[in-house]
């Protein structure tokens, strides 16, 4: 499994495996990723852990809708994450003493 933390009010856009874009058709299947009940919180802002399978190599997130884009006076429309985690490397970032951990029940943080 790889990893990744994503800013609350950021969604997961295309998925890249090794043979390239990824192809539902293909794969029969949609990529397997998943949020997890684990978020880091950082100056008031949420970061999410995702987890995603080991053929996922590149994962583009992008803001949820255009109005969060504006309220917060950013110009990023997409980001494309080209190096996930390992297990052991988010231990360690959870394990920093910037960050703060929270387990939460998903339902009650939306």
């Amino acid at each position: 499994m790889k990893y990744f933390f994503l800013s609350e009010g950021w969604t997961v856009g295309r998925v890249w495996a090794s043979d390239g874009l990824w192809q539902i058709t293909a794969w029969r299947r949609q990529p397997d990723i998943q949020r997890m009940n684990i978020c880091l919180v950082e100056k008031n802002e949420l970061f999410w852990l995702y987890r995603v399978e080991d053929a996922i190599l590149t994962v583009e997130v992008k803001p949820t809708t255009q109005a969060q884009i504006s309220q917060s006076n950013q110009t990023i429309g997409q980001v494309v994450l080209k190096r996930l985690m390992s297990a052991e490397q988010v231990i360690e970032r959870l394990g920093t003493a910037s960050a703060r951990c929270q387990l939460q029940d998903i339902q009650s943080v939306v």
